[in-house]
């Protein structure tokens, strides 16, 4: 994206997603930084890839198969730069958002860094936004949260593995492979489009419980070489207690609390169902 020596790498997975990836592209430009972005086209049968090599320095990847982990894979392997910026193409940083990422990133620790996430919730039905209400202000999302659609790694810290593993969830894996100490979260913003109806929320949060469960079962040690004990089960009593010191703040949450328990039960259950091997994308079109 610009003739200079590349501040960060920047690599976007994109499956079928041209109605968003223009205006990713574009935030990227109006950053100002000289960038090597790499645009990770999977299985994508709509015009991502045209619209996608209209945008000058964007090296753009066409692969045949949908997987985004196989995607985001396939784009690190040709990119060169570091600190080294995961996107996904829905996603727009705000002006100043990147450039922070990438200045706490130029370090020779391991470290991972990500904006202040924002729920979009406008638009969304009332269960929805109730779901969000509660879900933004638990310690997941609290406690320096990287993922849910952009984080960063410093080299070390991307040393830390080889590959991405073949799992679901790529944010979930970057995310616990930091202890809360080596996270970040840098000035300015980025904005989540959250589903518009409670179908598609129940489908996100599947997707979100099955990899969960999938990580779980892993061995840290196959996957991470960083002489660390790394932990990539899920607490669900901690979790449970945080929402019960919320309740206990901010009683007026309860309706909204009743649907944040039964999204997630209904979607952890679901999740059961199938092996924690499946690979569908549980992706929301709504937002699209």
């Amino acid at each position: 994206m610009h003739p200079q020596t590349p501040a960060a790498s920047v690599i976007i997975p994109a499956h079928d997603e041209a109605k968003v990836i223009d205006r990713c592209l574009q935030s990227l430009q109006d950053s100002g930084l000289p960038l090597e972005v790499v645009v990770a086209a999977n299985g994508c049968t709509d015009d991502t890839v045209a619209r996608a090599r209209r945008h000058t320095g964007v090296t753009v990847l066409d692969l045949p198969t949908p997987s985004k982990v196989q995607a985001i894979n396939a784009a690190d392997a040709v990119a060169t730069a570091f600190p080294r910026i995961y996107l996904d193409a829905d996603i727009v940083l705000d002006r100043g958002a990147l450039a922070a990422m990438v200045e706490a990133l130029q370090t020779e620790e391991p470290r991972a860094a990500a904006p202040q996430v924002h729920f979009a919730t406008r638009g969304a039905s009332w269960p929805v936004r109730a779901f969000y209400d509660v879900f933004s202000q638990l310690p997941y999302v609290q406690d320096k949260l990287v993922g849910l659609g952009v984080y960063g790694m410093s080299r070390a810290g991307r040393a830390r593995f080889v590959t991405f593993p073949d799992l679901l969830g790529d944010d979930l894996f970057a995310q616990r492979i930091f202890s809360l100490d080596e996270r970040e979260i840098v000035d300015g913003t980025f904005e989540v489009q959250v589903p518009r109806t409670l179908r598609q929320l129940v489908k996100v949060r599947t997707r979100v419980a099955r990899g969960n469960a999938q990580l779980a079962e892993e061995d840290p040690g196959a996957m991470v070489d960083d002489g660390r004990t790394t932990d990539f089960s899920t607490s669900t009593r901690s979790t449970s207690r945080a929402l019960v010191d919320l309740l206990r703040r901010r009683p007026t949450l309860i309706p909204a609390a009743v649907v944040y328990v039964l999204v997630t039960a209904y979607a952890r259950r679901a999740a059961s169902r199938t092996s924690p091997a499946a690979q569908t994308w549980e992706r929301d079109t709504s937002t699209r």
